[in-house]
């Protein structure tokens, strides 16, 4: 498992957690994923796409379950995750949504977070805020420090950003932890309704 998790990428720990929802073929993860914007955090394409699925296949992270043909089109071949990989969806996340020195991957974690119960979250979080906290210091203090000496602003304001940076990401992690712990909104797929009409026209439209 430590494996199969350490070469999983952005876009393959994404697929497995849409595969969550049910089986679909790399084109219907594909304009899910745009549909929701995901493309935000990933880059999407058609060879990035099947690319990513082969190796989760060959990593035994997803399964063939299916090849449909609809009309002229040409066939497509549906998959679902595997127990392995449902379990990789979640050391992923509970590798990367506590650390702080690798903030491409903390947003797909984020992104993702719902995978995990909202306790472990809590934790994971306040364990990122406390290394952030001793970033934000350290920086803090060299600022002030090399103006102490006479550096000139000039030359701070990049490191001035960082420090402003920082500080309202401690505000914001401090706000979504109270409202984790106060259950101010559902979390997981356990506290949430079945499936809208909405999210199965989305759903329908994907496959099209």
């Amino acid at each position: 498992m430590k494996d199969a998790v350490a070469g999983l990428t952005p876009l393959g720990l994404m697929v497995l957690a849409l595969l969550e929802e049910g089986d679909m073929h790399p084109y219907e993860m594909m304009r899910l994923l745009r549909q929701r914007r995901e493309d935000r955090l990933v880059t999407i394409t058609n060879g990035t796409m099947y690319h990513t699925v082969a190796r989760l296949e060959r990593a035994g992270l997803v399964a063939e379950v299916g090849v449909d043909r609809d009309g002229n089109r040409p066939e497509r071949t549906t998959y679902a995750v595997t127990v392995s990989g449902r379990e990789a969806v979640g050391e992923w996340i509970r590798r990367e949504l506590g650390r702080i020195d690798r903030p491409a991957q903390f947003r797909i974690a984020l992104a993702e977070a719902h995978n995990l119960g909202r306790l472990e979250v809590i934790e994971l979080l306040r364990e990122r805020r406390g290394a952030l906290a001793e970033q934000h210091l350290l920086h803090r203090n060299g600022r002030d420090s090399a103006l102490q000496r006479g550096v000139p602003d000039q030359f701070l304001v990049e490191l001035e950003r960082e420090v402003a940076l920082i500080e309202a990401e401690l505000r914001w992690m401090d706000d979504l932890i109270a409202r984790l712990e106060n259950h101010a909104f559902p979390w997981g797929p356990h506290e949430l309704p079945a499936h809208t009409e909405r999210y199965l026209a989305d759903r329908k439209a994907a496959r099209l």
